[in-house]
C-alpha cells in the first residue's frame, strides 16, 4: 500500500507522532510519504499518489487542521480511505470525523495503523473502530522515521544563551499518571504510561544529532511519570552528547517531588522546563485536579532557579470560574517571580475546551455553566460566571495574536495585556498601574521559537494552509 502521512501541527516540531508510525509500516512493507502542512505546501501529486492516507492528530489545534484536510481529500477522492489517529481523534467522532474518516484510532496507534493497511492491502475493510477506539496494547517501537519529513532545520529552534539552535521533539513515554480533569490525555491513557524502550530513544537521538539536531524536546505528557526511566536516559545522552541541551514538560507537583534531579539534569543540559501551573486560584486548581497549589507554584520556581533550570510556565486563565481580578492576581505573580520573559503572551488568553470525553463534564460545579456542544470548535461551549471574563479573553486573544504577528517585545505587550485586564477590573489609572513591577526590558530566557499552545486555537494562517478548494478557507 502507498500510505501518505500527514501532520498539521506538532507545536513547531518535525511532528514524531508522523515518523514513528511511518517508520512501524515501513518495517511491515507499505510504501510511505509524509505530509507536513506546518512547513510545506499542499501537495496534489501526493494526494493522487497515496492508496490510504493516515492524519495526525495529537492535540486540539491538530484536530481542527486534520478535519479540514481530510475534508479536503474526500472532496477531491470520495473512494480514498482515510484514518485519524492520534490523542484528539476520539473528540467529536460522532459528530465530525464519521462523516471523513474510515477508522479512527487513539492511544498507542502504531499497531493498529499497520492492521489498518494490511486490511486495505489485501481488500478486508474495517469498521471505524474495529479493534476498539482506543489501543493500548504494549507494542514494540522502532526509531521514528526521520528521514521521511523535512530537516529540522526547518522547524522551531531553541534560543539557549541569546543563540538559535536546532531543537527536535523526542519521547521517553506515553501516557501520564495523572488524571487533570482539563487535560485530553486522561481521557486515552486512564492514568497509564508506556515506557519508549531506552535504546530507541538513544537510537533517536542519535539520528537527530547527525541531522544537525542541538537542542531536544522531551514530549512527553510529564517527563518525570517514569522517573528512573528518564533519568538513566538523561544520563546516556549527557554522556554521548555532552553539547545538547534540552527541556521537559513536568508537573509542579513532580518538580517538588524529585526536587533532587534537579542539579544532575541541569548538569546534564536542561535548560528550562514547562510547567503547567494553570491558575494561582487554588478553587479552580482543585476543580481541575492539578495537585499543586498557588504557594506549591512560587516553591517550583524558586527550586528550579536554584538549580540554573528556568521555569516556563502554561496557563490556563480562563475557565467558568474565572474572574477578571483572578487574572489581574496571576498577572500580579508572573511579576512578583520574574517570569515575565519566561511565558509567552498567548498563555494569559487560553480559555478552557472541553472536547468529548473530558473529564472536566462529570464536575457539578461545571454544569451551570455549561452550553451547546460546538462541531467546528471541537469542544463543549461554557460562559463564565463573570461576563466580563468572557469579554476579556476574547481581547487579550486579539492583543497576543497582534503582537505575534508584529514581533513585540514580551514586556510591552505584557503590559497592554495587564492594562486591559485592569481596566476590566474597574481600575482608575490601569495604564500606570499596568506597569508597575515591569522592567522594560526582560533576560532572554532560554525558549524555543514556537510561541503557540496544544490547547489554543489555531490561526488564520493554519487553517488557510489546509483549504478545502482553491479559493475557499475553513470557517
Amino acid at each position: 500500500m502507498r500510505v501518505l502521512m500527514i501532520s498539521t501541527y506538532e507545536l513547531g516540531h518535525q511532528p514524531v507522532a508522523v515518523a514513528s508510525p511511518a517508520a512501524a509500516l515501513e518495517r511491515a512493507g507499505h510504501e510511505v510519504a509524509c505530509l507536513d502542512l506546518a512547513v510545506e505546501a499542499w501537495d496534489d501529486k501526493l494526494a493522487e499518489w497515496a492508496d490510504a492516507v493516515a492524519i495526525s492528530v495529537p492535540m486540539h489545534t491538530a484536530m481542527r487542521l486534520g478535519i479540514a484536510a481530510a475534508e479536503r481529500l474526500r472532496a477531491a477522492r470520495p473512494e480514498l480511505p482515510i484514518a485519524v489517529y492520534g490523542l484528539y481523534a476520539p473528540v467529536s467522532r460522532d459528530h465530525v470525523v464519521g462523516r471523513v474518516a474510515d477508522r479512527v484510532i487513539a492511544g498507542e496507534f502504531e499497531p493498529a495503523l499497520v492492521t489498518w493497511a494490511d486490511n486495505l492491502d489485501a481488500g478486508r475493510l474495517e469498521a471505524p473502530e474495529e479493534g476498539g477506539l482506543i489501543r493500548l496494547d504494549k507494542s514494540p517501537f522502532a526509531p521514528p522515521a526521520r528521514h521521511l519529513l523535512p530537516e529540522p532545520t526547518r522547524y522551531a529552534r531553541a534560543v539557549i544563551d541569546g543563540q538559535e539552535r536546532v531543537a527536535a521533539a523526542v519521547e521517553a513515554t506515553h501516557g501520564c499518571a495523572h488524571e487533570c480533569t482539563h487535560c485530553p490525555v486522561p481521557a486515552v491513557y486512564g492514568g497509564k504510561v508506556r515506557l519508549v524502550p531506552r535504546d530507541v530513544v538513544l537510537a533517536d537521538v542519535e539520528q537527530l544529532v547527525e541531522m544537525g539536531v542541538d537542542h531536544l524536546t522531551f514530549a512527553d505528557p510529564d517527563f518525570l511519570n517514569g522517573w528512573r526511566h528518564s533519568q538513566r536516559i538523561v544520563r546516556e545522552i549527557a554522556a554521548s552528547w555532552p553539547h545538547l541541551t534540552w527541556d521537559a514538560t513536568v508537573k509542579v507537583e513532580h518538580v517538588l517531588r524529585h526536587r533532587e534531579l534537579w542539579p544532575e539534569f541541569a548538569a546534564a543540559g536542561c535548560r528550562f522546563v514547562v510547567t503547567a501551573m494553570e491558575s494561582v486560584d487554588d478553587r479552580i486548581l482543585r476543580l481541575l485536579d492539578k495537585g499543586h497549589t498557588a504557594t506549591d507554584m512560587a516553591e517550583a520556581t524558586e527550586l528550579l532557579r536554584a538549580s540554573g533550570i528556568e521555569p516556563r510556565p502554561s496557563f490556563l486563565p480562563f475557565t467558568p470560574w474565572t474572574t477578571p481580578r483572578g487574572v489581574a492576581e496571576l498577572m500580579d505573580f508572573v511579576v512578583e517571580h520574574d517570569l515575565v520573559g519566561n511565558v509567552d503572551p498567548v498563555q494569559y488568553a487560553i480559555r478552557l475546551l472541553l472536547p468529548t470525553g473530558s473529564l472536566l463534564l462529570e464536575e457539578p460545579e461545571l454544569q451551570p455553566h455549561l452550553g451547546a456542544y460546538d462541531e467546528a470548535g471541537l469542544s463543549w461551549t461554557w460562559a463564565a460566571e463573570d461576563p466580563e471574563a468572557d469579554r476579556l479573553a476574547g481581547e487579550l486573544a486579539g492583543i497576543a495574536e497582534q503582537a505575534a504577528a508584529t514581533g513585540e517585545a514580551i514586556p510591552e505587550t505584557f503590559v497592554a495585556m495587564r492594562r486591559a485586564v485592569l481596566a476590566a477590573c474597574g481600575a482608575a489609572h490601569p495604564g500606570e498601574a499596568a506597569r508597575r513591577g515591569v522592567p522594560e526590558a526582560v533576560p532572554d530566557r532560554p525558549r524555543l521559537t514556537e510561541p503557540w499552545f496544544c490547547c489554543a486555537e489555531p490561526t488564520d494562517d493554519q487553517l488557510g494552509a489546509v483549504t478545502i478548494a482553491a479559493g475557499s478557507s475553513v470557517d
